[in-house]
């Protein structure tokens, strides 16, 4: 059991992080120069729950769980991550990631109407699900033309609020360079508005079809200047979105690659080497300058390989630290001394939830059209369209995709959520008719069973012995005949604990 293998506590290993590679001895250097004493390494039960969900969105079943808490190979963790960048999952998750960030909705302030918003969402999904490399993935963005229904991209120039050139390279610079413009001088930000003052939107005779296209018959670019200060040569007939689109994802780019490494790495932990992850700026330093700088230059070594930065950051001794912080020095977060403790993203909860009762979870739109159909074993994480919602997930903090922000989802308790978890016909209903745990009860041949299967099934982990005397002691008083009733009670406790809303 992992309680028994992990010596300190079901949570965290026994011993010092060592370093597996450089992220980690740079962090590792910068905590001891601080001062600060990093957390110890996390549990193999820790680890395959933390994994599955920052990797894949998605709770590792019972039968997951028990295979890799049984596996003594000494590289498990390694082949763990492999297998879950390969899963369909990762797609469906880190799109919803991207999607949130992309403003991926229909109805207002965004107004991409729903078949423009599932060609978008699928263009993104396929990406990610290709690992199309960074730099291409955002030059079809900057550069797309044509219809928002058959060249997804095109809704990039969609997806915001206004269509001038203010707005547009607001959008740009928060997304694909980290940047506020709004804080910029004026100059500044007219000299990056001219690469964007040509895209014209033109209706066709399909109802909300729109072609995104550049339009020359505007005139001559004056003024575009690129936000280094280098004055751009855009030449006769060029669309000035591809000099733009090239100077961005050049290697030497300053915003371009420091910007998307410092993204994924908050997808990860929560916050970014510079938070918020979309501030960058010289006030807003990093919090370790030297990190920041390897992953961004081995991004750009690597061909723009997200998926080999997921690998590269999961794999580190720096993610795979306990949560349990052994240094109370206030910048101890911030410096990656242990893994922040953070709330379940809201589809990632109901999903986490649906999974183990063997429920579904109903969405809505306030759209009728057939774009806004939703099949009932739908899973939240792969919801393309972000206006497409429950009330489940509007009290949990899902975002409304109207800015593109980091901070738009909120992911911080309230009273509400509590009170949802804890006394709603909504999950009462999913835990006493969820055919998935009444199969627990119907199956296993002893109260022994049937506790590690919850544990198993809602924690990835097996109880330890207090635990089983605890929950004993429970069915013990209920009897046979509340036998039923008394498990649903520990999986209601189960599922209202901070072990199990929370990433740790």
């Amino acid at each position: 059991m992992v309680a028994e293998t992990a010596g300190v506590s079901p949570f965290e290993l026994d011993g010092e992080p060592a370093p597996a590679g450089k992220i980690d001895e740079i962090v590792f250097a910068r905590l001891k120069r601080l001062g600060i004493r990093p957390a110890r390494p996390c549990s193999d039960a820790v680890f395959v729950r933390r994994a599955s969900l920052d990797i894949t969105g998605t709770m590792p079943t019972a039968a997951e769980a028990r295979a890799y808490l049984a596996d003594k190979s000494p590289t498990k963790r390694r082949d763990l991550v492999e297998r879950l960048l390969q899963r369909e999952e990762y797609a469906d998750y880190w799109a919803m990631r991207w999607c949130d960030a992309l403003r991926v909705k229909s109805e207002f302030p965004i107004n991409l109407w729903p078949n423009a918003v599932q060609a978008y969402h699928r263009w993104v999904r396929a990406c990610l699900r290709d690992n199309m490399p960074y730099d291409r993935f955002a030059r079809e963005l900057l550069t797309a033309s044509g219809s928002n229904f058959r060249v997804p991209p095109v809704n990039f120039y969609r997806a915001l609020q206004g269509r001038g050139p203010a707005p547009v390279a607001k959008t740009v610079a928060l997304t694909l360079m980290g940047a506020r413009i709004e804080r910029w001088p004026a100059a500044r930000r007219r000299g990056m508005e001219a690469f964007f003052s040509r895209i014209a939107y033109k209706p066709t005779g399909e109802w909300k079809e729109e072609i995104v296209q550049y339009d020359p018959s505007k005139g001559p670019l004056t003024g575009a200047v690129l936000p280094d200060g280098t004055k751009a040569v855009v030449a006769d007939g060029r669309d000035p979105r591809e000099v733009f689109a090239a100077w961005l994802t050049a290697p030497g780019n300053p915003w371009f690659a420091r910007a998307a490494v410092n993204r994924v790495w908050a997808w990860m932990f929560g916050r970014g080497i510079v938070h918020e992850p979309d501030d960058l700026r010289p006030d807003n330093p990093p919090s370790n300058h030297e990190l920041l700088t390897y992953l961004e230059r081995g991004f750009v070594a690597s061909g723009y390989d997200l998926r080999r930065l997921v690998r590269q950051i999961a794999l580190s001794s720096t993610y795979q630290l306990s949560c349990v912080p052994r240094s109370h020095a206030p910048d101890a977060e911030a410096q990656f001394a242990f893994y922040p403790l953070r709330r379940l993203d809201a589809e990632v909860l109901i999903d986490a939830i649906n999974q183990i009762t063997g429920t579904t979870e109903s969405y809505s739109s306030a759209i009728p059209e057939p774009f806004t159909f939703i099949p009932e074993r739908s899973r939240s994480i792969a919801l393309a369209d972000g206006s497409i919602t429950s009330a489940f997930l509007e009290v949990f903090g899902r975002p409304a995709r109207d800015t593109g922000m980091f901070a738009e989802r909120s992911n911080r308790a309230t009273a509400a959520q509590r009170l949802h978890l804890l006394n709603s016909s909504h999950i009462r209903n999913k835990i006493e008719r969820g055919p998935a745990l009444f199969a627990i009860t119907r199956s296993a041949r002893s109260d022994r069973e049937a506790t590690e299967a919850l544990y198993l099934t809602i924690l990835s982990r097996f109880p330890t012995d207090q635990e089983r005397a605890a929950v004993g002691e429970h069915l013990t008083k209920a009897g046979r005949l509340g036998r039923g009733s008394a498990l649903n009670d520990v999986a209601w406790a189960l599922l209202n604990s901070s072990e199990f809303l929370y990433r740790h």
